[in-house]
């Protein structure tokens, strides 16, 4: 990866003033032919490095040309090692970039990065879960957002049918969420989402398109989220519950669950979802424990759900 190669070979002579290409070589695990080359592309594209020749040479930064990563501070350095090392744990090539730069921080920031970058692991699978994969498509969309390519996919759709759609898409940014990926891309329509696990196939094309200026994957990433969350909370309902169990329940319904009241031990929760089954489904195995204080149509779905237990069951 020859981007990461030059970023940490400028802040290596940054850090140093001074540098040979056999040092170059030496410290970014290169051989001196491809050190030389790095050296003389980063002056070919402008960036003031000179070649000092003749004994105590090298090559050197002139003036007072910085780039923006060498102005970090001590904490700004393992901030962006702490967030960037538990990415680290699968991907090779990840932890080669990240051993390269921390050779180019200055020596006394080293120490910090190395242990902010060791510091967290992220291990995404729940008690008694398996982790999942990393889709293979996730690689082709990465590399097709980071070329600004768009690309030719069949989508599957929702419901029984699964019908299919063939489609040319702008992917603007992939976003994982609770380990199911996302892609945010430009259609004919405007601004769509798509769950990378209903993707087909997809075929990057030539073609390159210009992501729109004002686009920004964070905030398009929250405009879904909103979007999804007041969907699933077309209906609502309200339970009364003992105070030590609404911590529970309010776990259950995340952000889906707000406190109404709290009077003699007790605590009413509003309780919001996308149909009264899927608060009766979650409710069902409270028992008697909790109380549906209002919405018919959740205390109906719990009597079905009830009855059907009762026969099956007796």
């Amino acid at each position: 990866m020859r981007a990461d190669r030059l970023v940490a070979t400028l802040l290596l002579m940054q850090a140093r003033g001074q540098v040979t290409a056999a040092e170059v070589a030496g410290e970014l695990e290169v051989s001196l032919a491809t050190a030389r080359r790095d050296l003389e592309a980063l002056s070919a594209a402008g960036v003031p490095v000179y070649p000092q020749p003749g004994r105590g040479g090298g090559w050197r930064l002139v003036g007072r040309a910085r780039t923006d990563l060498s102005g970090l501070t001590s904490s700004e350095a393992q901030a962006l090692f702490l967030l960037v090392g538990p990415a680290a744990a699968g991907s090779p090539e990840v932890r080669a970039a990240l051993r390269k730069l921390v050779r180019a921080l200055p020596e006394t920031f080293r120490e910090g990065a190395r242990a902010a970058a060791d510091a967290v692991v992220v291990d995404v699978a729940g008690w008694g879960a398996v982790g999942r994969d990393r889709p293979g498509l996730v690689e082709v969309l990465q590399e097709a957002v980071v070329r600004r390519l768009r690309v030719e996919l069949v989508y599957e759709g929702r419901g029984r049918e699964r019908s299919r759609s063939e489609r040319v898409v702008e992917p603007w940014g992939l976003v994982d969420k609770d380990e199911v990926w996302y892609l945010v891309a430009g259609t004919e329509a405007g601004e769509r989402t798509f769950r990378v696990d209903r993707v087909v196939s997809a075929r990057v094309t030539d073609e390159v398109f210009v992501r729109p200026a004002d686009f920004d994957l964070s905030s398009a990433w929250d405009r879904v989220v909103s979007e999804v969350e007041r969907r699933r909370s077309a209906v609502s309902a309200v339970v009364s519950v003992e105070a030590r169990y609404a911590s529970v329940l309010r776990d259950q319904f995340g952000r889906h669950c707000e406190v109404v009241e709290e009077v003699g031990g007790r605590v009413g929760l509003r309780l919001s979802a996308t149909t009264p089954l899927m608060i009766a489904q979650v409710l069902a195995g409270w028992g008697g424990l909790v109380e549906v204080v209002e919405s018919e149509g959740v205390r109906a779905e719990l009597a079905r759900l009830g009855a059907e237990l009762v026969a099956r069951y007796g």
